[in-house]
């Protein structure tokens, strides 16, 4: 088993939520914070929220860096097995953190159902969330666009096996992500199915490559039995996106597609750089409640 690295310390922890909150303002005058604390000033031990582990990806051709949370209850004993919630965007500066959090706080107040969360950090972001495109202002994005397909393989034939030979997981497996992250929860919900059993996919980006995904969303659902899966949708007031979310709402509203379970929340009070925290909390709270009491 790889060696675990510890999150280091408090003060590293309070700069990384300040850069990992999606929708935090920068205040005018920043709170200096130090990069690090020697162990060696009394009462000062090291902070840690998870544990991170790296994979050497031959799929993808690099090495990935993945970080873990696991919440109180795990270790009670052999026996216990919890979920997995996948987020693309789950570097330390990116969103592990706040989801991390709503994790915690949501287990501990009986909000939700305990999962391990597992964020994936990010190298190439636009090229791993995005598939092929025919329009030439989205292929002006980043160097590389059009990967979403070999980073499906990596999740499913490298990530997903190591981490089930490293905790005890059930069967069970969702996914969270916000823009071009809930581009590729949706497309991989329409492309591959049973990868899992719950799609969060809030302010996703289906204007990408002219919107053809959302176009082709209902011959996909009727081509098949998607099964008994899980889809949430949120958007914030951003129009273009707000429109295309509620879109795809209409063909699952029209469709009736057996054993599909699927929420669509609007949230004009928020913008696409707030939206994430908020819709998160109501996506974990509705589809992953506490189970009733024995």
């Amino acid at each position: 088993m790889p060696s675990v690295d510890l999150t280091r310390t408090a003060a590293l922890l309070a700069s990384l939520l300040l850069a990992a909150s999606p929708g935090r303002a920068q205040t005018s005058a920043p709170v200096p914070v130090r990069k690090s604390v020697p162990d060696t000033i009394a009462g000062v031990a090291p902070l840690a929220i998870g544990e991170t582990f790296t994979i050497a990806s031959t799929v993808l051709g690099e090495t990935r860096r993945i970080n873990v949370y696991v919440p109180p209850g795990y270790d009670r004993g052999p026996d216990v097995r919890l979920p997995v919630l996948y987020m693309p965007d789950g570097g330390m500066a990116e969103d592990f953190l706040h989801v991390a959090g709503l994790v915690q706080v949501l287990t501990g107040n009986g909000g939700m159902r305990p999962f391990i969360l597992v964020g994936i950090e990010n190298t190439e972001r636009r090229r791993d969330m995005t598939g092929p495109t025919d329009v030439a202002s989205d292929r002006k994005i980043a160097p590389r666009v059009g990967g979403s397909a070999a980073f499906r393989t990596f999740i499913r034939a490298e990530l997903m096996p190591r981490v089930r030979a490293r905790y005890r997981t059930t069967g069970e497996t969702a996914i969270v992500g916000e823009s071009l992250a809930g581009l590729f929860v949706v497309e991989t919900f329409l492309r591959e199915p049973d990868l899992f059993d719950t799609y969060v996919a809030l302010d996703p980006s289906l204007w990408w490559n002219g919107a053809q995904l959302l176009a082709q969303a209902g011959p996909t659902l009727r081509s098949r039995d998607v099964g008994p899966k899980t889809l949430f949708l949120a958007n914030s007031d951003e129009p273009q996106i707000a429109t295309h979310t509620r879109q795809l709402a209409d063909v699952l509203r029209d469709g009736a597609f057996r054993d599909l379970r699927w929420h669509y929340l609007p949230m004009p009070e928020e913008t696409h750089a707030t939206i994430y925290h908020p819709a998160a909390l109501r996506a974990f709270r509705t589809l992953f409640p506490p189970a009733a009491p024995k």
